[in-house]
């Protein structure tokens, strides 16, 4: 599924439009449309935890959101071998309206006790 990036990417001003492709159920990957080589690897994380941000209202109004709006919701994930060692980014969540496909990065202001770089080990069944 293809997506126009409405707001950019933090360090990837130059990414206008992605692809999503589905990796298993849990994971994604995001890549560039105009840059074979950048690429995000995205974890849904509505499997790893409870997981609630208000989305700011310049970012519904620029991706288009309604209360009928499909989104989905993803965080960008650092793979690290073994994967037990990676780290997800609770703190900037991408959000993807499916509608529209317009696609966004937010900053949480309030995070709600998230962190930048949490290690997945953190939320596999022992």
């Amino acid at each position: 599924m293809k997506f126009e990036i409405s707001v950019p990417l933090l360090g990837f001003d130059e990414i206008k439009e992605v692809e999503l492709q589905k990796i298993d159920d849990i994971f994604m990957k995001m890549q560039s449309l105009h840059d074979v080589n950048t690429s995000f690897t995205l974890i849904n994380p509505y499997a790893l935890r409870e997981y609630d941000f208000e989305v700011p209202q310049n970012i519904q109004e620029q991706l288009e959101i309604t209360k009928e709006s499909n989104l989905l919701i993803f965080n960008i994930v650092i793979i690290q071998t073994p994967i037990e060692n990676s780290y997800i980014n609770f703190v900037a969540p991408l959000i993807f309206n499916t509608d529209t496909k317009k696609a966004a990065q937010i900053i949480l202001q309030d995070n709600n006790g998230y962190g930048v770089a949490e290690k997945i080990s953190d939320y596999l069944e022992k």
